[in-house]
């Protein structure tokens, strides 16, 4: 069966749903979806996105913001998976994910590996936010998920058009 494999740092949104889609040259016959339970600890990290983006009130928040608790942080991967499965449902295809470790790129190298590898997935696709630092030391998930893998990996930013290195 066709599958797609989603690995996504924030809970997909009708535009996400639907980019993933029109870069698709077919429909596959599942989603698998992968939502880790932390994507907020590298302060430093976020701190200079948001500088960099603009969002100097955001910037501020990471700086005297908490971290979740470890519960706190896997209710809401839960939420964020739940939410990304009713979406990609609601296109009428199957869907089914989990949750991962704050490092995903391992079990989305282990989800392509139980698909039959790289050849036995129609597709990998990452979804984030953009990452100044990470994605400019090729740190990102999808840089990591190509080297990992050795597979093409789509990289598209959340909530637009906008394609990922």
């Amino acid at each position: 069966m066709p599958t797609t494999i989603i690995l996504t740092e924030d809970a997909l949104t009708d535009a996400d749903v639907q980019h993933i889609a029109d870069l698709q040259t077919e429909q596959p016959e599942r989603y698998r979806v992968l939502v880790p339970e932390d994507t907020d600890s590298d302060v430093v990290s976020a701190i200079i996105d948001h500088l960099w983006s603009g969002e100097l009130r955001e910037a501020g928040e990471d700086l005297v913001g908490r971290e979740p608790t470890p519960d706190e942080a896997k209710v809401i991967a839960a939420d964020r998976l739940e939410r990304s499965l009713t979406l990609l449902r609601a296109t009428g295809v199957a869907a089914d994910g989990e949750v991962t470790a704050e490092d995903p790129v391992p079990a989305l190298a282990a989800a392509v590996s139980a698909e039959g590898g790289p050849d036995g997935v129609q597709g990998v696709v990452v979804v984030t936010y953009p990452h100044v630092v990470a994605d400019t030391l090729r740190r990102d998930w999808a840089s990591r998920a190509r080297q990992k893998l050795r597979a093409p990996v789509l990289h598209l930013y959340a909530g637009t058009s906008e394609i990922g290195d």
